[in-house]
């Protein structure tokens, strides 16, 4: 039985740590001031901007948070490490998304019937800062977010945050030069809207890991047959893929050789297949002889 035990050092998450805390600062900050703007102005377009803003904080720390776990020494009881963390984070923040979405289209609908009085100038001005402090935050996350799902989670809330201040702008000049007070909550519908379906893949995406699917992917009876093609290799059985965080995928199998095959050759070409053609540098492959009686192909 053969291992690959060297995990990378740091995660795509780490790697990407400090871009993660700057956007955290600025976030957290100027959500102060819009929440304080939202309850003044009394715009729903705005309060939900600063909601949506609240879970980018929220969701960057528990980001940030799971990245800290992550890098601490594995425990014997931890024979992964915390990497897992990460995507529980990024679950976390598809919930918190998807609550805050409902919260605001609720709200909207109430608001068709009895629209209240919303005051557009100092809205309009907080909104293009709102906006400012996104695209900041936006340009921070952006290329960790192609690396890590819990930076994409953050990315996603940011870049969503980034459309709803825009459509809060517009919101704001259309209330300004027309009066029209429906805007409000129909740009807090479309806010909602936006972010629905966005916020629905990224938890697939976290669940899919979290039950040990596949990558979507990889194609398993490639990769069965490519094992099965290496020489001396009689059958390929037990073959487990799945994916313990972003970009660190996992497998493990059972290879059965001719009797006198040289096994640490099928063992070393069996590591470079999966390395270089499927991209999975951690593997754990159990090589036996055909001859051997006890190991039974496990259907799970």
């Amino acid at each position: 039985m053969s291992g690959d035990h060297s995990h990378a050092s740091i995660s795509a998450g780490a790697r990407h740590k400090g871009p993660l805390l700057a956007a955290f600062a600025l976030l957290a900050t100027f959500m102060v001031v819009e929440v304080a703007a939202g309850l003044i102005t009394n715009s729903l377009a705005l309060l939900s901007d600063a909601g949506h803003m609240l879970t980018d904080v929220i969701g960057i720390g528990m980001a940030l948070a799971a990245i800290q776990l992550a890098q601490r020494s594995t425990r014997s009881h931890q024979t992964f490490g915390l990497y897992r963390l990460e995507i529980l984070a990024a679950l976390a923040n598809a919930v918190l998304l998807f609550g805050v979405a409902i919260y605001v289209l609720f709200e909207a609908v109430r608001r068709f019937s009895e629209p209240p009085e919303v005051l557009g100038t100092p809205m309009l001005i907080v909104a293009v800062l709102g906006l400012c402090a996104n695209l900041g935050a936006f340009a921070l996350l952006r290329s960790g977010s192609k690396e890590s799902l819990n930076l994409e989670g953050a990315y996603l809330e940011v870049l969503s945050d980034t459309i709803g201040s825009v459509g809060v702008i517009i919101a704001a000049i259309v209330l300004q030069l027309t009066g029209w007070g429906w805007v409000d909550p129909v740009v807090g519908v479309g806010i909602g809207l936006f972010i629905l379906p966005r916020t629905w893949r990224l938890g697939a995406k976290a669940v899919r890991i979290l039950v040990q699917a596949a990558p979507p992917d990889l194609d398993l009876d490639a990769m069965r047959s490519s094992l099965a093609a290496i020489p001396g290799v009689t059958d390929v059985h037990d073959l487990h893929v799945w994916t313990l965080t972003s970009d660190m995928e996992v497998a493990s199998a059972h290879l059965m050789v001719s009797t006198g095959v040289d096994t640490h050759t099928v063992l070393d070409r069996a590591r470079s297949l999966l390395a270089d053609d499927h991209a999975i540098a951690h593997a754990t492959l159990q090589v036996e002889p055909d001859d051997h009686e006890g190991c039974a192909d496990v259907h799970w």
